[in-house]
């Protein structure tokens, strides 16, 4: 069974203001407890509109994650024009056909996992003129369902990726969710030191302090913060 938490996730009660605040103080506490810094909060806002986003931004929040290129540009320009601020990480999967698209709209693209996507990317941000955050996504339990590199896999991805020009920053996974994730995230944690990379995406909605104790660097809350997606 997947271990409890430090403390059970918030449920979404209150204002904007009142739940991002319930949830930078439990982030705060579970990083204190493993002698690390706050993470920083993606807010996942996929499948959300600007109504729900809407009260986020005017409490303050700058930093949103969305899943799909198609989604995030259909509603996050006419967003951006009055919170010129935001930035925007991409969580889920990357299409290599859409890495142009991802380049031009994305402050961070946290799926890198494959050659191919390599070389998409590499194109884009040599035609662009500018890269976003790159983390790779690593598939820690070998789960054929998910995406991201095998572990074994990972320093050849890593090698391609700075021959192309690349700079890659941190590592992203999503671990089991029938097991405890705290092994999970001390891997990745261990993994991203062996190859000198700063950050660490880890964590979400049910267990995100574990993740803080552990050393994220970026917590991705979805649910904790919008209520479950119908």
């Amino acid at each position: 069974m997947k271990k409890a938490s430090l403390a059970p996730p918030p449920v979404p009660i209150g204002d904007a203001a009142s739940r991002l605040a319930a949830i930078d103080a439990l982030l705060a506490k579970a990083a204190q407890s493993g002698g690390h810094g706050k993470p920083a909060l993606i807010a996942i806002s996929k499948t959300q509109g600007p109504e729900q986003i809407l009260p986020l931004l005017e409490a303050g929040h700058r930093m949103f994650g969305e899943n799909r290129v198609q989604e995030a540009a259909a509603k996050w320009p006419p967003l951006k024009q009055t919170y010129p601020d935001v930035a925007l990480h991409l969580v889920g999967q990357l299409q290599s056909n859409k890495a142009a698209d991802a380049v031009a709209l994305f402050d961070a693209i946290h799926s890198l996992d494959r050659s191919s996507l390599v070389q998409a990317l590499a194109a884009a941000v040599h035609s662009a003129g500018r890269q976003p955050l790159l983390l790779v996504q690593v598939n820690l339990a070998a789960e054929p369902q998910k995406g991201g590199v095998a572990t074994d896999a990972l320093p050849a991805l890593l090698e391609e990726a700075a021959q192309t020009g690349l700079r890659v920053s941190g590592l992203m996974t999503v671990p089991p969710a029938d097991k405890d994730p705290a092994p999970y995230f001390a891997l990745l944690a261990k993994l991203a030191k062996r190859h000198g990379l700063p950050l660490l995406s880890m964590g979400m909605s049910g267990d995100f302090d574990v993740a803080a104790a552990l050393g994220a660097t970026h917590v991705r809350i979805g649910s904790a913060l919008f209520g479950p997606r119908e």
